[in-house]
Parts: C-alpha cells; sequence; structure tokens
C-alpha cells in the first residue's frame, strides 16, 4: 500500500517548498505547513499500519541509483526508523507553525530551507543504501546554514562558520569512510554494493574495521554533539532562530545516534565491540560534563543546550553498553528527547518576550502567577526532562542504566550520577523563570493563543507517550535487537 509512496513522503516538504517559494509571502508560509502536516497524516497511517513484534524493513522502495558505482536508490521502514519518522514529521509541524505566527525577512526564503532540511532528515532516517545516506547526510548542511547564517541571532556568521567547520569535516570524514567501506568489502569478485543489508553480510577485517569505524564515529559524535566534540553546540545554540533550533536539536541531533544503530554496529561488529569501552567513556564524561554545565549557565538556551550533550551521553551509553535494553532505552530516549526540547525552546520565546527580550535567568522570575497555564505546561515538561517516575524519559533512562548494569556496572553507577544532576539543573531553570521576585523589566502575563496552540499538542503526544510506551517498544524491539547483534556476538557476555 504505501510502497510507492516513500519517495512522495521524503520529497513533499521540498515541493510545497518550492511552491512557496513562487507565492506571495504570505501563503508560503501556509503552504510549507501543509506539506508539514501531509508528512505527519503519512506517517500516522504507517504507525496504523506497522505491525507490533515485526522485525522487517516495510514500504521498500529498491531502484538501481548508479549502476557503475553499485549505488541504489533504496528505501524503507522499519522498527528502528519509524519512530525517528514521527519524532521529525511531529517536530517540524510544531516548529513550522510557530514560525508562521511570526515576521521574517524573505519569509519565501525561510520557509524553502525550513523544507528542504525536512526533506534531508527523512532521506537520511528511510535511507536503506549507504551512499544515499551520506548524500541526504550531507544535504541536511545546506539548509541550516542558511537558516542560521541569514536568519540567526548573535553572531551569526561566527556561530554559521564554526557549524560548517565542525559539521563539514565531519561529513568528509564519513564520505572516505563509506567509500572505503563499499570499496574494500568487494573482495573475491563480488560487485561493488552500498545496500546496507549487502554490507552486513560482507566481512571486513577486524584492522579495517578500526580505522573505518573512527570516519563515522567522528562524524556521528560532532552531529550529535558529544564531548569533546561540541565545540560548535554554544554559537549554534544562540545564534539559531527558535523555530529552527527546534528542529536542530531535536532531530537533527538523533541523526547521529542513528548512524550508530543502523550502519555501525551490524557493519563493524568487531570494531564496535572492540572500541566499546572508548565510546562509553565519551558518553559517561558527556553526561557529567552536559549536566554541570547547564547549572552554570545563565543564558536559558545554554542550559537547554548543555542538557542536550547530557542526554546524547545517555543515548551513546545506552547503544554502547551492546544490551538489547539499552538499545532500546536509547532508541526511546531520542524520541522522548526531542518531544521535551521542543516546548523548552518554545518556552524559551514566550519567556523572553515577557523579560524584554533578555534570555538570561538573571533577568527572568515571577511569571508564574498570571501565566498558570504557562507554568503548568512548563512544569509537565520540566519533570519529563529530569526523568521522573511516570514519564517515558524515565522509562528509556532505565532501560539504558540497566543495560549499562548489565555489562559495564561502574560506568553505569558513574552515569547514574547525571540522573541528579539533570533534576538539579532543570528545577533551578523552572524555579528562577517561574517562581522568583518578578523581574525589573519582566511583565508577567500568559502566553498567547497561539503559543498555546503549538505548546499544548506537544505536551500532550508527551503525556501519550509517557502512559503507554508500549507503543514504540512493541514495535521497535526486533528492529533494534538485530541490529545490535553483531556487536554484541563479537563482544560476548
Amino acid at each position: 500500500m504505501f510502497t510507492i509512496h516513500l519517495s512522495i513522503v521524503i520529497f513533499l516538504p521540498l515541493a510545497t517548498g518550492l511552491i512557496g517559494a513562487f507565492l506571495p509571502g504570505r501563503f508560503s508560509r501556509w503552504i510549507a505547513l501543509a506539506g508539514t502536516v501531509a508528512v505527519l497524516a503519512y506517517w500516522i497511517a504507517m504507525l496504523s499500519d506497522f505491525p507490533t513484534g515485526s522485525g522487517e524493513v516495510k514500504y521498500v522502495t529498491n531502484e538501481m541509483w548508479i549502476e557503475e558505482l553499485g549505488i541504489h536508490y533504496a528505501l524503507g521502514v522499519d522498527g528502528l526508523n519509524l519512530f525517528m519518522i514521527g519524532l521529525t514529521s511531529i517536530l517540524w509541524v510544531a516548529a513550522t507553525l510557530w514560525a508562521c505566527f511570526r515576521e521574517w525577512d524573505r519569509p519565501r526564503l525561510f520557509f524553502f530551507h525550513m523544507a528542504l532540511a525536512q526533506t534531508a532528515v527523512l532521506g537520511a532516517f528511510m535511507a536503506q543504501d549507504l551512499a544515499l545516506f551520506v548524500v541526504f547526510f550531507d544535504l541536511m548542511l545546506v539548509p541550516f546554514y542558511f537558516l542560521i547564517g541569514a536568519w540567526g541571532e548573535y553572531r551569526r556568521v561566527y556561530a554559521t562558520t564554526k557549524v560548517v567547520i565542525y559539521t563539514l569535516a565531519g561529513s568528509l570524514l564519513m564520505l572516505a569512510g563509506a567509500i572505503a567501506l563499499g570499496v574494500l568489502s568487494a573482495d573475491g569478485g563480488q560487485e561493488i554494493s552500498f545496500l546496507i543489508t549487502d554490507l552486513e553480510d560482507r566481512t571486513l577485517g577486524e584492522g579495517t574495521q578500526d580505522w573505518i569505524f573512527w570516519l563515522f564515529a567522528v562524524a556521528f559524535l560532532v552531529k550529535m554533539p558529544a564531548f569533546p566534540l561540541h565545540g560548535w553546540m554554544p554559537d549554534a545554540y544562540r545564534a539559531a532562530p527558535l523555530p529552527v533550533l527546534i528542529v536542530f536539536s531535536g532531530v537533527l541531533s538523533k541523526v547521529g545516534a542513528y548512524g550508530f544503530l543502523k550502519i555501525v554496529l551490524p557493519v563493524m561488529p568487531d570494531a564496535s565491540a572492540h572500541f566499546q569501552e572508548v565510546l562509553i567513556i565519551v558518553a559517561v564524561v558527556s553526561i557529567l560534563y552536559g549536566s554541570v554545565l547547564a547549572f552554570s549557565q545563565d543564558n536559558v538556551r545554554l542550559v537547554v543546550g548543555y542538557s542536550s550533550i547530557a542526554q546524547l551521553g545517555f543515548i551513546t551509553l545506552g547503544i554502547f553498553a551492546l544490551d538489547d535494553k539499552g538499545a532500546q532505552g536509547a532508541l526511546l530516549q531520542m524520541v522522548t528527547h526531542g518531544l521535551v526540547v521542543a516546548p523548552l525552546f518554545i518556552i524559551i520565546g514566550v519567556l523572553r518576550a515577557r523579560a524584554g527580550g533578555s534570555e538570561r535567568l538573571s533577568d527572568m522570575g515571577g511569571v508564574a502567577f498570571r501565566a498558570p497555564i504557562l507554568a503548568a505546561l512548563f512544569l509537565i515538561v520540566t519533570l519529563a526532562t529530569l526523568a521522573m517516575p511516570g514519564s517515558a524519559n524515565f522509562v528509556g533512562e532505565l532501560l539504558i542504566l540497566f543495560g549499562a548494569f548489565d555489562t559495564h556496572f561502574v560506568y553505569g553507577i558513574v552515569a547514574s550520577a547525571g540522573v541528579a544532576l539533570a533534576a538539579v539543573y532543570m528545577v533551578r531553570f523552572f524555579q528562577k523563570s517561574m517562581h522568583n521576585p518578578v523581574g525589573v523589566k519582566v511583565a508577567s502575563r500568559e502566553a498567547s493563543g497561539s503559543d498555546l496552540l503549538v505548546l499544548v499538542p506537544l505536551v500532550l503526544t508527551i503525556l501519550a507517550l509517557s502512559v503507554y510506551p508500549q507503543i514504540m517498544l512493541d514495535r521497535s524491539e526486533e528492529s533494534t535487537t538485530a541490529q545490535i547483534a553483531p556487536a554484541v556476538e563479537v563482544a560476548g557476555p
């Protein structure tokens, strides 16, 4: 039923963005929004049709693209990427809708680049050919270069330059790794193929896997970002427009983590097992570093930015625990982190409008007295972010820690400190912005109808996933287990 439509769902945002680029600015935004809503509707249909407990790839498109190079135009949906596509769809609707209520210079170009970015991300998540994945992975850089560089705020040119240098360096390393992987795996007279399933079936020597592993790992760790490859993050987070930052932080960072699960672990299992402890150390350091820095920030964007480094550290820990529970928790945490980051940035925008344009915690306070709905929504998001029992975030972190305890108990104990630190920096954020004495420049008033129109559905989605996380766990278990199985087998008990 859906086979012929995967290309449509990928390129639908780009098509609507192109149409909007030739219409008056007041129409272009709504055309772009219609494209994101159509993608979300398509994902809901896929979710309702997707069987629980299935590890197969569905809705497959597989056509030879460049025969001489063995590159296929291969797309598909399985339990591993189903909910990453859903996260992309939900957050792009939220970000585009919120942007529709704001004025932009050159709005047609702004919404075109937002649409192009969604096409790139959807393509990366659906790609079943490594070369195709690299194409979409690199394409992501183009729209965000313009979205931050042209519509950014604080030191936008400097921030864009850092993003490009870091991301492009990582992308070039991954391109070299992908070419090496395709060529070196085609030994014994085999034809070159970049299909991920073919690469999984072919074997590379352990030494060859080791250096190719790091070409991919650096690219993915930069994208996430993880310590110490996060140098672009503070400037990018302060410069990016908030609707752009919603999808940049909520979705793009997950493409790197997804790449570890989709490509690195099944294709390079020996190297994944060999460098398991190194990546776990990177994960634990990221958790502690991000949590401590989040606690010390006065700029609210950087509170969320450094907390994201900590959360991506938990995700990396779950992946490289090489345990079924850890991998399931990592995938769940990717989705839940994206769902809580989006309303946090919307709330930051609301608070900034009430604090005279300031994004400093020291300039905020007392908003809750006349904004009880905003305060209640913020409290729900805060509790979800700090993984309060009963939230889907709690389930994700619990699965990750169980996976870490099973394989690397000491690192699991150290990582547990990040759970306590999250409570500190998120409660501090909520307390200082909502319940301190009213700031000198603060105008305490309720969130506007347009803000609530975006916030309320996101919070309801968080609550729904908290009530029933099995909707995701049941559909992703088989695929996730299958992806980590080769590395688990190599690592042994």
